[in-house]
């Protein structure tokens, strides 16, 4: 897609000028390294949406089933690799740093694909697929280990005929310092952002010269007050979806088309100075 010049030439005027840019990004962007949205149509895991799973009611109801579904989502994110908006967005905070400015990005995402980028002023607001929290004692840590527990091995298949399996709770992921059981540590639909997250987009947002949303509806809050609020202060927000959003009325610059193609071009960063992200296997 080739975006208009005369609106990219006003974009990069903006751009240039702004001191403080804060970045939110959302499934769309991960959607374009092959990790599943679980939204719109088709958006299900076996016969299970996201918003039906990621939830403490459905921890506490079936934990096995909640922990094959993020198994499963392990898997895929493991076999992922960085897509172009993601080592755009990294370039562009080197950039930023060396003119000086201030850079943050916030993102809904749960990958960790912008710090395997090269990003490293990341806000992760609904925290990560690789770290854990105890239920009993609260200790997080990062967990990379694939599968995060045996009884775990070859499950989490989303084909409708895979049956649930069903495993006891005393052989999912427990916690190395009391036996507790592990959960994800992520942000579940009910739960709220940790205060120290809330801080730190306080901060992000302050002052906001610049907002780019890219990859996301932000129809979730406290997201989605993120693209009003830096309008209504007078700062500048341009979006970065394929389809207009809720946001889209509250953003000076629309940049319809994949992010993986519209960032760098917006943010002036040639396709062929990115790290070249390798096709998928037939197999992820």
């Amino acid at each position: 897609m080739v975006l208009n010049r005369a609106h990219l030439a006003e974009f990069a005027a903006v751009l240039a000028k702004a001191r403080k840019i804060t970045v939110l990004t959302g499934a769309g962007v991960s959607a374009e390294s092959g990790i599943p949205t679980f939204r719109g149509e088709g958006g299900l895991w076996r016969t299970w949406s996201a918003t039906e799973l990621a939830t403490p009611e459905a921890f506490r109801e079936n934990p096995s089933l909640v922990w094959e579904f993020y198994h499963y989502r392990r898997c895929i994110v493991a076999k992922a690799r960085p897509n172009p908006s993601h080592y755009a967005l990294a370039a562009f905070e080197q950039r930023c740093k060396q003119e000086g400015k201030n850079f943050k990005l916030l993102t809904q995402n749960i990958d960790g694909l912008h710090m395997q980028a090269g990003s490293t002023e990341v806000v992760e607001l609904h925290g990560s697929l690789w770290k854990t929290r105890c239920c009993h004692c609260g200790d997080v840590k990062e967990n990379r280990e694939m599968p995060i527990c045996e009884a775990l091995e070859g499950k989490g298949a989303p084909d409708t005929t895979s049956p649930d399996a069903r495993i006891p709770v005393m052989q999912l992921p427990r916690c190395k310092l009391c036996n507790g059981l592990l959960r994800p540590h992520v942000v579940w639909f009910g739960e709220n952002l940790e205060r120290k997250i809330l801080c730190e987009v306080d901060e992000a947002l302050e002052d906001c010269d610049l907002l780019l949303v890219a990859g996301t509806s932000a129809v979730v809050y406290p997201a989605a007050g993120y693209a009003p609020l830096v309008n209504a202060l007078g700062g500048v927000v341009a979006e970065f979806n394929i389809d207009k959003t809720p946001a889209s009325r509250h953003c000076n610059f629309k940049f319809r088309g994949p992010s993986a193609t519209t960032l760098p071009e917006a943010l002036g960063i040639p396709l062929d100075q990115l790290p070249q992200t390798p096709a998928p296997s037939d197999d992820s």
